[in-house]
């Protein structure tokens, strides 16, 4: 366990080391330190969090349903498998209605409170 969290902290640093020193450009006598965010205010870049975590969500679903539906064909008539997939379904769907109904009410206030 502690061998797999200094691993993972390793990677962590050289990521992002990797990420500042190609931010770096060079130019004559001064180095320019790119900005990496594309967003320019608070409520922009919270709006893309929000849309990344959504179109994740979206991707991910299909993918459990999918896993989901080979545990049922791999169940043989195992009970267990069977409600291991089950669960994985109403799960997948619970969530997939929770980001639906998160995104729906963001959108909804901003209208409701005239937000741009």
């Amino acid at each position: 366990m502690k061998k797999a969290f200094i691993s993972i902290t390793y990677i962590g640093l050289v990521l992002i080391l990797a990420c500042l020193f190609s931010a770096l450009t060079a130019e004559a006598d001064s180095i320019i330190i790119t900005n990496p965010i594309i967003h320019t205010s608070l409520e922009a870049l919270i709006g893309g969090i929000i849309d990344f975590i959504f179109t994740v969500g979206l991707v991910v679903t299909p993918l459990m349903i999918i896993i989901a539906g080979i545990f049922f064909v791999t169940a043989a008539g195992n009970p267990a498998q069977v409600e291991k997939a089950r669960g994985i379904i109403l799960y997948t769907l619970i969530g997939l209605f929770i980001i639906l109904l998160a995104k729906g009410l963001i959108t909804f206030l901003r209208q409701y409170l005239g937000v741009p």
